[in-house]
């Protein structure tokens, strides 16, 4: 009788046991099939979505990560705060530049491309000009700008310009030829450019008189940009003059930083070291004045810094500009500039 009674609540007790066992791990099982289920469909959904690859053609090596920010220099940095040098030798990076008047830097060139050294002692000499291309507000700046200056000096360069020059009379056409220009004629070469015997595109300067301007208004479809006014300097009543300026004038393009909008920047050849350092000095003095009569009407420097160089030595000597310019403007230059659609470019 104990011995069924043991048995019986033995019987029942493993009952209650395996039926716990079940709803539990019914309970915990749940949560991970419901997780498994959803993490399924998450995936399905994401197979769906279509995955934009932009192609990227092939970039060489050292044109990879160009797109990422630059670290920014501010090129206007003076160097006044560093130390004079007390000696003739001294690491140029630590030390202020010697400041040259413009016939010693010439000169030192001159030593340098001696027969004995470079052996090119009729080498070009450049001018390194840099400016402040702030406007007349702060937030704006002077666009690039391309200019055409007569040096007082001629020197011999490495190109040859063409010139077409229109005019009327024999007196003006004989004037323009001693002058230097290549072709020039009156109504004549009107008709040949519009009969396809001349072409426009063989010459790199067109000029005109203005006696002759109504004339060549039927060819001004063939000659668009290059059509002669005032404003581009190629209209002008003293052809003579004119010729001369686009023969021997030097042609020079002020360009802006990538990175930095208030500096700009321009190398342009202003004599030959065969020259007399003084010629060439006065060329460097004509250049840089022509340079600040497009100056803003603001105060402050717009030419910053000159340098004089000549390849292929490395060597550049840094001259003072302002011993040519006025370094601000007068306050009745500035007073006069208060409107705001008034050309950024004043005579200083």
């Amino acid at each position: 009788m104990a011995g069924s009674l043991f048995r019986s609540v033995l019987n029942n007790t493993l009952q209650a046991y395996k039926t716990n066992t079940l709803n539990l791990k019914t309970v915990h099982t749940s949560a991970v099939y419901y997780a498994a289920r959803k993490g399924t469909r998450a995936k399905a959904r994401a197979k769906k979505v279509k995955v934009e690859v932009t192609k990227v053609g092939f970039i060489p090596h050292n044109q990879r990560g160009k797109d990422k920010l630059v670290k920014q220099v501010n090129k206007h940095l003076d160097d006044t705060f560093k130390g004079e040098p007390m000696d003739d030798v001294y690491p140029l990076k630590y030390y202020r530049w010697v400041v040259y008047s413009a016939e010693d830097a010439v000169r030192a060139h001159q030593e340098t491309h001696h027969p004995t050294m470079y052996n090119q002692p009729d080498a070009l000499v450049y001018a390194q000009v840099e400016f402040n291309m702030q406007g007349v507000k702060k937030n704006r700046y002077i666009d690039n700008f391309t200019r055409l200056s007569l040096l007082p000096h001629m020197f011999p360069r490495d190109e040859e310009r063409t010139i077409l020059v229109f005019c009327k009379g024999q007196e003006l056409i004989k004037e323009a030829s001693d002058a230097g220009a290549t072709t020039a004629g009156s109504t004549e070469l009107v008709k040949k450019i519009q009969e396809g015997q001349l072409k426009l595109s063989d010459y790199d300067y067109v000029i005109a008189h203005p006696n002759i301007i109504t004339d060549l208004v039927p060819i001004r479809g063939l000659m668009k940009k290059r059509f002669p006014n005032v404003r581009a300097g190629t209209l002008d009543p003293q052809v003579g003059v004119l010729v001369k300026k686009f023969a021997a004038g030097v042609q020079y393009r002020v360009v802006k930083d990538e990175h930095q909008q208030n500096h700009g920047s321009v190398e342009v050849p202003i004599g030959r070291l065969n020259m007399e350092p003084k010629l060439v000095a006065e060329n460097i003095e004509a250049l840089l004045k022509d340079m600040q009569s497009v100056r803003p009407r603001r105060d402050g420097l717009f030419i910053t810094r000159c340098l004089i160089a000549s390849p292929p030595s490395k060597e550049i000597f840094k001259i003072d500009p302002f011993v040519f310019v006025d370094q601000n403007l007068s306050k009745e230059v500035q007073e006069d500039s208060d409107d705001e659609a008034e050309p950024v470019a004043a005579t200083a």
